[in-house]
């Protein structure tokens, strides 16, 4: 197999051939057809989050073909397609796990930061943890739903019924989730850096009713928003955008510290709550309200050996929509 290959905090990936890995018990080997390419692999190979194990194969928006199934595996077989996404494993006995919140796991395990991902030709993923896609879709199309797509989700529930709902940082988890909201009714409010001309067309293309910058307020008060841009500033512009009783969720896995506000932000009832995490559940119902609300992604597919300079234009903010791997 031929994998990208993080050695160290913020070192470049390396291209290694490698020997094919063998699925142990309970696990499927998957040949990757495609893999996202996720603002979170920049905070792994930033080292901005804790405990990362190197050397460590990036990517967690994975989709692909089973080519071998491992010991007691009877829901996958050979050939059959699957997504992988950013959770990998949990404990099962924990209070959260048993309590139905595993996306809080005390001793988890995520693709593409604790264990092996899919910036490879070939990884290994635990069985219960890769859902069954079948045949409709393209495999480039699909990548960015297993992260961006499900956090997106978690977070929209999080919204509850807000109809007017803000989207700050309209990349890939924005361009999807925003295509749902308006799906299901909802009035999208995007705000984007204020030199993404690009980003604010793509919102109104996709059916927000209004685009603008970061900074700006709307005129009407906002019942929502979901932060996807992990930027710690965005959180005081945003309290000041929605309504009394309105609600702020921080979507990211890390974001750069939130500066000091004045309480009367927060006051009259606003909420400022985060998401961690996903759950099988929340995949499972994604996946099947995915094709329900005709979401589209945008992507534009790199060689796999490209890992670097897509990362590099992710950094930027070059990619419009969602940037895929393909090995």
């Amino acid at each position: 197999m031929r994998a990208m290959v993080l050695s160290a905090p913020r070192a470049r990936l390396r291209l290694e051939e490698r020997p094919d890995p063998l699925p142990a018990e309970g696990q499927i080997r998957v040949k990757v057809s495609a893999c996202g390419v996720c603002r979170t692999d920049l905070h792994v190979l930033d080292a901005e989050l804790p405990d990362i194990r190197y050397p460590i194969i990036p990517g967690h928006e994975i989709v692909g073909r089973v080519d071998l199934v491992g010991p007691n595996v009877t829901t996958h077989k050979p050939g059959d397609r699957v997504g992988v996404p950013w959770l990998g494993y949990t404990c099962g006995t924990c209070r959260f796990c048993r309590d139905g919140m595993e996306n809080l796991c005390d001793r988890p395990l995520f693709t593409g930061y604790t264990r092996d991902g899919g910036y490879a030709t070939h990884t290994i993923a635990d069985a219960r943890y890769a859902f069954p896609l079948g045949e409709a879709g393209d495999d480039v199309a699909i990548a960015p739903l297993l992260c961006a797509g499900l956090i997106g989700w978690r977070s929209l529930v999080l919204a509850r019924n807000a109809e007017r709902l803000g989207i700050y940082g309209f990349g890939a988890a924005g361009h999807i989730i925003a295509q749902v909201a308006v799906w299901q009714g909802r009035s999208v409010y995007a705000f984007t850096r204020r030199s993404d001309a690009a980003a604010q067309q793509l919102a109104l293309k996709l059916g927000a009713v209004w685009a603008g910058a970061s900074d700006e307020i709307p005129d009407t008060p906002l019942d929502a928003a979901i932060i996807y841009a992990p930027a710690g500033e965005l959180v005081p512009a945003t309290l000041r955008a929605v309504r009394k009783g309105g609600r702020v969720i921080c979507a990211g896995i890390h974001m750069s510290d939130i500066p000091s506000f004045p309480y009367e932000l927060l006051w009259q009832e606003r909420q400022l709550v985060s998401v961690a995490n996903l759950t099988r559940q929340d995949g499972l119902a994604f996946l099947k309200i995915a094709p329900q609300a005709g979401v589209r992604t945008e992507t534009t597919a790199f060689p796999l050996d490209e890992a670097n300079d897509v990362l590099a234009m992710l950094r930027a903010g070059k990619i419009l929509g969602a940037a895929v791997l393909r090995p």
